[in-house]
C-alpha cells in the first residue's frame, strides 16, 4: 500500500536568481496512505493554474474537498505555487522541504525530535524579513531605495535564517506576547502562554498548558503544567548541551534567572538564580536535612519530585524531595 510521510501545497518567494527564499504551506498534511498517497507522491515542484485545477478535481474524487478547495484558491497566487511531497522522514534536501518540516512542527502534526532536520541550517538562506516578505540580502538595498522612491519605508524586522512562527502558523489556544520571540518550527501546545521575554526555538516547544517567561532552546521539550520563570534558560543541542536531549517534565518550576542543563522529571523545582548543569556538584539531603551524598547533577537526570536550591550560607547546591507540585494559575492560562 502506498504511503507518504508528508505533503504540502505552498506559496514560495524567489530572489532575482530564481532561488527559493521561503515557502508558506497553509494546510500541510502527514501520514498519508492509500489512494491519496498514490496521487500526491508524484505531484511535485511548481504548479500552474491548470495543474492545480486538475489536482483539485482528483482530490475531490477521493473525497478530500478541503485540500481540493485549497488547490483552487492557489490558482489566484501571483507568487510561485509549489507541491512538496516527502516520501519518508529523511533529512530535507531543499528549502521547500525544510520549510514543510518546520510547518509540520508548528502545525502540531509532529513533535520535536520526531522529524529529521539534519542539514537544515545549511539549506535555509539568511534573508531580511520585511513587511513585504523575505528579501535576499543582496537585493535589500535596492528594495529599500525603491520603497523610499514611492514615499514608503521597507520595514526590516530581522535578518535571520528563520522567520517568526506567526507569519506562517498561529496555533489555536495559545497566547504570544511578543511574536518575534517564537521561531517557525516551534511547537506550542494548547494552553501555552509565552510572555514578552519568553523565547521558543525551532524543534522545541511545550506540551501545554504552560507559562513561558524564559528560554526554550532548540531541541528542548517542556511538559504540561510547567512554568519557566522570567529570564531562565534551558540548554539545547545548539547551546552547549551537545547530544543530550534536555527536557522539562510535567508540573515543574524553573525559577527566574535559573538554568537547566539536564533532563528533569515531573514536579521538579529549581530555585531562582540557580543554573544546574550536568557537572554541577549536588549535595543530596535526607528527611532530616543532612547531607547523604554529593553527586554530579547528571546522575539525577530524569528523576521526579526534586527541589534544587543553594545553601543560604555556603552556597552549595542541594537537592531534596519537592513535596508540593507546581499548580499554574488557571486564570493566567485561560485562552478564550
Amino acid at each position: 500500500m502506498s504511503a507518504l510521510y508528508g505533503f504540502g501545497l505552498g506559496i514560495a518567494t524567489k530572489n532575482a536568481k530564481g532561488e527559493y527564499l521561503d515557502t508558506f504551506y497553509p494546510y500541510p498534511i502527514t501520514d498519508i496512505n492509500g489512494d491519496s498517497a498514490a496521487l500526491l507522491k508524484d505531484v511535485s515542484g511548481p504548479l500552474d493554474a491548470s495543474q492545480l485545477l486538475s489536482l483539485a478535481t482528483s482530490l475531490e474524487a477521493l473525497g478530500d474537498s478541503h485540500h481540493a478547495s485549497i488547490a483552487r484558491q492557489l490558482t489566484a497566487s501571483s507568487q510561485p505555487v509549489l507541491a512538496t511531497p516527502l516520501a519518508d522522514n529523511s533529512a530535507p534536501t531543499s528549502v521547500e522541504a525544510a520549510y514543510l518540516k518546520l510547518h509540520l512542527l508548528s502545525h502540531r502534526l509532529v513533535k520535536p525530535h520526531q522529524t529529521d532536520l539534519n542539514g537544515l541550517f545549511g539549506l535555509l538562506p539568511n534573508v531580511a524579513w520585511t513587511d513585504q516578505g523575505p528579501v535576499d540580502l543582496s537585493e535589500l538595498a535596492q528594495r529599500q531605495l525603491d520603497a523610499r522612491l514611492r514615499g514608503e519605508v521597507l520595514e526590516v524586522s530581522s535578518v535571520d535564517k528563520f522567520p517568526k512562527m506567526t507569519q506562517y502558523v498561529v496555533p489555536q489556544g495559545v497566547r504570544i506576547a511578543h511574536t518575534a520571540r517564537v521561531r517557525l518550527g516551534a511547537y506550542l501546545g494548547a494552553g501555552t502562554t509565552v510572555m514578552h521575554e519568553g523565547f521558543i526555538n525551532f524543534n522545541a516547544g511545550t506540551e501545554g498548558p504552560g507559562m513561558i517567561e524564559g528560554r526554550i532552546s532548540a531541541g528542548v521539550w517542556v511538559g504540561a503544567g510547567s512554568d519557566l520563570g522570567g529570564g531562565c534558560s534551558t540548554m539545547g543541542t545548539l547551546s552547549g548541551g551537545g547530544n543530550i536531549v534536555i527536557s522539562v517534565g510535567k508540573e515543574c518550576l524553573i525559577g527566574a534567572n535559573a538554568g537547566l542543563g539536564i533532563p528533569l522529571g515531573d514536579r521538579c523545582t529549581i530555585e531562582a538564580g540557580l543554573f544546574v548543569t550536568a557537572g554541577t556538584k549536588v549535595s543530596l539531603l535526607d528527611d532530616q536535612q543532612k547531607v547523604v551524598e554529593t553527586v554530579p547533577a547528571r546522575s539525577l537526570a530524569g528523576r521526579s519530585d526534586l527541589l534544587f536550591r543553594r545553601h543560604s550560607t555556603s552556597g552549595a547546591v542541594q537537592c531534596l524531595t519537592n513535596k508540593s507540585a507546581v499548580e499554574l494559575n488557571e486564570i493566567l492560562h485561560a485562552h478564550n
